[in-house]
Parts: C-alpha cells; structure tokens; sequence
C-alpha cells in the first residue's frame, strides 16, 4: 500500500502500480474541460503511461500549459511523419512556426538539387495524409516508450534514411540511452514525452499552404481549442527570409551546428550571423529615413527579444546617416512593484501595460516633441520602484528612440502623430530545428534568454524565472503580440549561433533545481533538449552582440 499526493492536499491510496491514465479516472480529473496529455511525477514530466509504484507527490499536466502543449504538439508531428510516409513515400521536415501551428515540407531526396525551389505537395496528396491520420487518430492506437541504446538508434536511422537523426545522435556527448516512439509498427525519437494513445490528438487541423502544409494544434492560452488561424504576410515573409538565409549557410537543422563547431569552434557561423543582423539593422534604419517627417522610432517585443542592443544599433546606424537619436525604454516607466496589477494568479503582472505609467509617458512624448525639457525616470530592479532620472530635450531634427515590451501598444501610440512614428516589433521570431521533426520553439528561446539575463542583472534565481514565465507569456499573448500590427517592419533578433553559446550558462542555472522544486520537471525538459546541442566558447562573440544582452560583456552601455 502507498499514497499519491495532489497539490490540492487530496490522497489517493494505491495497493498496487498504478499509471496515470488509472488515477486520472480514479481522481476523476475531466478529459472534458482541458485535455490533460501528461503528469509530473515528483515535479518530473512522465507520459500517462509511466508507472507509480510507491509513494509520490503527483499533478496533471493540460493543455493550458506549455509542457502539455509539448507533448500534444510532439506526439501529433509523430503521427503527422507516420502519415506522410505512408502516402509520399518519403519523409516531411519542419521548418518554423506559423499562426499557432507548424510548416512543413518535403524532405529532398539523397543527392537531389533543391535550386532554391521547394517541391510542392498536391492538394490531393494533403488530403490523403490527412485522412490516413485521421485513421490513426480514430483508432486510438497506443503509443510506447523503448528505451534504446544509443548506438542501435543512430544505426536505425540509418537504415531508414534519416541521416538528421543519425548524425546527431552520432555527434551526442553522452551514452545514455535515447527515447523511441513506437506506434502502429512506426518508430521514431522526440524530444518530448508522448500521450499514451492516438486517441488524445485532437484537435488539430492540416491544411495546404504552397509548398508545403501547416500543422495547427491547440496552444496554452486557447485551452484545448483550436485558435484562429490568422496568418501575417509580414511574418511569414521573415521566416521565408530566415530560411533562404539558412539554407545559404547550408544550416538547415544542428546537425550543421554541431559540424561547424567541430570545424572551427562555429567562427564562421558567428561571424554571418552578426552580419546579417548588421545588415537587417541598417534595412531598417534606411527604411525609416526614407519618410523625412518621421521623428519616432518604436521598438516593441515579448521579454527577451533583444529591444535593448536593437535600439542601441539603430542608434548607431541613425547617428551614422547624420542624425542625433536619443533612446528612452519604457521599462524605466514602470509603476512601483508594489503598485503592479495581479495576474489571475494573484503574481504582479509585469506585462500588462498597466504596469507602465503611461500618463507620465505620453506627456513626457508631448512635451519632447514640442522641444520642451523633461526629466526622465529611472526604474531600479533591485529595488523595485521608480528615481528620477536625467533631463533631456530634443533638437528639431533629433530622432526619438522608444523601446519596450508595449512599444507598439495604442496607449503608448497615442502620443505621437501617426506621421511621424515608424513601429518595429521585433522578436525571435525562428528557432533552431533539433532533426527533420522536432524544433526548439521561440518561447524556449526567449526563456533561456531571460533566464540567463536575470540571474546575472536581477539577481533571479532560475526557481523565480520559471515560476513566472507562464504569466509573461500569458501576457505577451494578451498585451503584445496582438500589436504586432501597428508594425511597419517584423525584425528577427534570432542568431543561428545562440542556443550552443548560452548552453553552458542553462544548464548550470539549470542544474540547480532542487529536485523538491516545483520547477524541477520543466528544468530538466530543457535539459533534455540542450544535451543534444553543442557547446560553443563564448568568448567568440563580439562585443556589440546582442547575445551579450544576456550572457554579459556587452560593449553597448545596458
């Protein structure tokens, strides 16, 4: 006899193994309201499936959050490949995300020459994939783990033509053995643990988009349900660009990383990153003075896209072309902590626009574009409320720099003639693909990034970050992300390079997790995704990065 705990203090006695699909009927947890996909099992991500055999601290995992939607989104793309192969004969490959959803393509042929050209899948041919997953999906086929040794898997790969996942299992540090997939004779290795059957996939909808096909799923804020799909021009143009860059590069997934980091230590990659940003940055800057009225630049973005260094380089850029800029952040206009709005889990909601004193802001705005003199306001982090700061004043032709997570925001807007004021919302907006199937998306990048930064600038152990992180992105979905429309220009900050560089910082914040924190379980799913990445020295990355906006060493003043 044993006991399972629930953080609601409830007690299940077992008297012999149990999985959690058995307890999820014996708890009588809903399938009806949220889908829950998987369970923590002493604050670790376990599949339904995983056995309890002895006393255990126990808590459902749903699609209202973004491990669940991990595991959803893994255990769909799985079936989505079975599917494809079934039908093509050949394999898909995920390239980026797109409206709440996944791109996918054909994967080429060995020795076939793309020509810049992707070979397109009829529309005959998506409906037949999508058919043979909805078979699939009906029949509710289980879904199992098999723990492989690590030499049997990259021979499997091998023999079944998918030399991505051989090669980077081929270039692993470690020997401990790897995860496989196994469904309806199908074998495959994720990144993720899966549902226990087929029948959990839903919903989901695949649809034609030339070349290729997207894959949509629910997400964490949509709760079970399928969101709206709402596709941008402008965003899909910067991952079509971000792509034609890569292939240039001939990095397509890291397998390509981690070969060029054995070839030089990843020089060379570093070096064409940054000057594709460099050049970005200065497309940006010419763009903004082809309008001779404009006086304003916004920079707007969810947590950890970079708005700091961006401003800093467009400041630079615009002092090259003649003109004097002048950077304001609006996070120096946040409210006192202690007069932060509650998120609706009574935690201070630092991404709501209420956060900031937009009053003070749009007066200041007013007043600077009238040429008046004004004193700015400094927030301390440490301390948590706001100083004042220095005075400035604005000469006729000097350019106004405004940077911060609501720089887009109607309320910050409002202050400034739409003639004069020229949006930029920028985000990581790629990730970098792991294989041909699985990615490592945006908000992981974006999390790493502010991990890292504010435990060095803030003094935030990574218990607090990962604690938050679930309202910032709430937040980000709620009070930044639908302004991504008052943009005129959707900028990248993603770096090709940056996962392998900010692998050592991770995993040691990482590591520190105690195994009796809440936080444990997502801390070592990141940990399972960064052992496949390699590490790069740090101390290849220039001064002027924007990756040094997190890790340090930055030569920019921030």
């Amino acid at each position: 006899m044993f006991n399972v705990a629930f953080p609601d203090g409830k007690i299940l006695p077992c008297d012999a193994p149990a999985s959690g699909e058995e307890l999820l009927r014996r708890a009588g947890a809903a399938r009806g309201g949220v889908p829950v996909v998987a369970w923590h099992v002493n604050h670790y991500l376990r599949p339904l499936n995983w056995i309890v055999d002895k006393e255990a601290r126990v808590s459902w995992v749903d699609l209202a959050s973004s491990e669940g939607v991990s595991v959803f989104q893994s255990s769909l793309s799985f079936v989505l490949t079975i599917a494809a192969r079934r039908v093509l004969g050949r394999g898909l490959r995920v390239t980026h995300s797109i409206s709440e959803g996944t791109f996918w393509e054909i994967v080429p042929r060995p020795g076939e020459r793309r020509n810049g050209e992707d070979e397109e899948i009829l529309a005959d041919k998506v409906g037949a994939i999508a058919a043979e997953m909805e078979r699939i999906i009906a029949a509710d086929l289980p879904i199992r783990a098999e723990m492989t040794p690590i030499d049997e898997a990259r021979r499997f790969f091998e023999e079944h033509e998918r030399p991505d996942k051989a090669k980077l299992l081929a270039h692993m540090w470690s020997d401990l053995p790897v995860e496989m997939a196994c469904c309806d004779g199908e074998h495959d290795h994720f990144y993720s643990p899966m549902v226990p059957s087929t029948g959990y996939l839903r919903p989901y909808k695949l649809s034609k988009l030339a070349p290729g096909i997207v894959l949509r799923f629910p997400v964490a804020l949509s709760r079970g349900e399928l969101p709206e799909y709402r596709p941008s021009h402008k965003l899909s143009t910067v991952f079509l660009d971000y792509a034609d860059w890569m292939r240039k590069l001939h990095v397509v997934n890291l397998v390509e990383i981690c070969e060029a980091v054995a070839r030089d230590g990843g020089k060379e990659l570093i070096l064409m990153s940054e000057a594709l940003h460099a050049q970005k940055v200065a497309e940006v800057t010419q763009d903004f003075l082809s309008v001779p009225e404009r006086r304003v630049i916004t920079i707007a973005g969810p947590s950890g896209s970079g708005k700091t260094t961006t401003s800093h380089k467009l400041r630079i850029q615009l002092e090259v072309a003649g003109r004097r800029p002048v950077a304001i952040s609006l996070d120096d206009y946040f409210v006192d902590r202690d007069k932060c709005p509650l998120d609706e889990d009574g935690k201070r909601d630092f991404e709501a626009v209420e956060a900031v004193d937009t009053e003070l802001l749009n007066d200041h705005v007013h007043a600077l574009l009238a040429g008046k003199t004004v004193r700015l306001p400094r927030f301390d982090f440490y301390e948590g409320r706001r100083m004042a700061g220095a005075e400035l004043k604005l000469e006729k032709d000097d350019v106004l720099i405004l940077e911060g997570l609501h720089g887009l925001n109607d309320k910050i807007l409002a202050a400034i003639p739409p003639q004069a004021r020229y949006g930029v919302f920028l985000s990581p907006l790629t990730s970098l693909c792991l294989d041909q199937h699985s990615r490592t998306s945006t908000t992981e990048l974006r999390l790493l990034r502010r991990l890292i930064r504010d435990n060095r600038t803030r003094g935030n152990s990574p218990e607090a970050t990962l604690n938050r992180w679930p309202s910032v992105v709430r937040g980000a979905a709620k009070y930044i992300f639908p302004y991504q429309k008052n943009a005129d220009v959707m900028f990248n900050s993603s770096l090709i390079y940056e996962l392998p560089v900010m692998k050592p910082y991770a995993e040691n914040l990482l590591r520190s997790v105690g195994e009796d924190s809440p936080q444990r379980g997502e801390a070592m799913r990141l940990l399972r995704m960064l052992r496949f990445v390699p590490a790069m020295d740090s101390r290849l990355v220039p001064s002027n990065s924007l990756l040094r906006e997190f890790i340090g060493g930055s030569i920019i003043e921030i």
